[in-house]
């Protein structure tokens, strides 16, 4: 009988969430600096889940990166880039940084996990091949309004505790997280410099989504900073060739770090997969707001906390 009422709450659920975005609001703490004593910065993270795929993105990326996209979609329109209208970017100078500059999408019942990022302005991406091992113990607490239970993995050079809740009935998490009986309400490692705690869950219809770029480059894990740097190296000798052929001119490739945004909200095609096993939701961003003149310091770069000293959630 107990067994009928789980699978009837699982159907309804499913049911329910069929056709719309079901959003987890994370809490995000981060420590942005591991050697130096400094104050923990906030942010939002959203998990946005349609359909059996899910999308971890900060929601500082999402908003710029929803922005950006409106723009350019406004001026592709109106096909007039060179009288683009910018008054709606009033608001530019409030853009709030983000520590997260890349995307992750799952695909949750085959429990596979895609990391996006960009570089000199190509979308780039592997499938992470470490499987996650949970230890799940008998510890059961109330964690952010849900009973939860205790469960613990080493990933990524970090000791993880994660508070999981079955009513809830999704196998998925923040960042790459997933793969215990319910979802991830709170979850941080060992050395206090991530911490995730669930504060909203929201249906969403008809939300902003972006297809994955038909051209993405596919790397692995293993080699990913080099390919990252492959392709930067690249774009920096075409950039240097075009500049020549044009006698020297100052080129603008609106190019700047290359850091990589990811994509805003989700409607459109982005998580109906598209290529690359069916993954990802959102497109990066990070060199495409090309031309747009967004003003956030002397530097004129899109406001990261990338600029300052870092301390990465996987140390290894």
């Amino acid at each position: 009988m107990k067994q009928k009422i789980t699978a009837f709450f699982v159907l309804f659920f499913i049911t329910v969430s069929y056709g719309q975005t079901t959003r987890f609001v994370y809490e995000t703490l981060v420590n942005p600096d591991s050697i130096n004593l400094v104050s923990m910065k906030s942010e939002r993270t959203f998990l946005d889940i349609k359909e059996g795929r899910s999308l971890f993105i900060s929601e500082n990326k999402l908003k710029r990166d929803s922005l950006f996209t409106s723009i350019r979609s406004e001026a592709k329109e109106t096909q007039k880039k060179e009288e683009r209208d910018f008054s709606k970017m009033e608001g530019r100078k409030h853009l709030e940084p983000t520590f997260f500059e890349y995307f992750i999408t799952k695909v949750i019942p085959e429990q596979k996990v895609y990391y996006y990022e960009k570089a000199a302005g190509k979308q780039i991406y592997y499938e992470e091949d470490r499987p996650i091992k949970w230890e799940v113990t008998n510890a059961v607490e109330k964690q952010n309004g849900y009973s939860t239970q205790k469960a613990v993995t080493e990933f990524g050079g970090r000791v993880w505790t994660a508070w999981f809740t079955k009513e809830i009935p999704l196998s998925d998490g923040p960042y790459k997280f997933s793969g215990l009986p319910g979802l991830i309400v709170k979850l941080e490692d060992d050395k206090g410099d991530y911490k995730f705690d669930l504060v909203k869950k929201m249906m969403i219809k008809n939300a902003f989504e972006e297809q994955i770029d038909p051209d993405a480059k596919q790397s692995t894990r293993i080699n990913f900073h080099g390919d990252k740097a492959a392709l930067e190296l690249e774009f920096g000798k075409s950039r240097k060739a075009m500049a020549g052929n044009n006698g020297g001119g100052n080129m603008n490739f609106g190019g700047g770090r290359h850091r990589g945004g990811m994509g805003g909200g989700m409607n459109g095609g982005g998580m109906r997969g598209g290529g690359h096993g069916g993954d990802g939701m959102h497109q990066g961003m990070g060199d495409e707001n090309q031309g747009i003149p967004v003003s956030t310091g002397s530097s004129g770069e899109v406001p990261s906390f990338t600029n300052t000293a870092q301390n990465p959630i996987e140390l290894k």
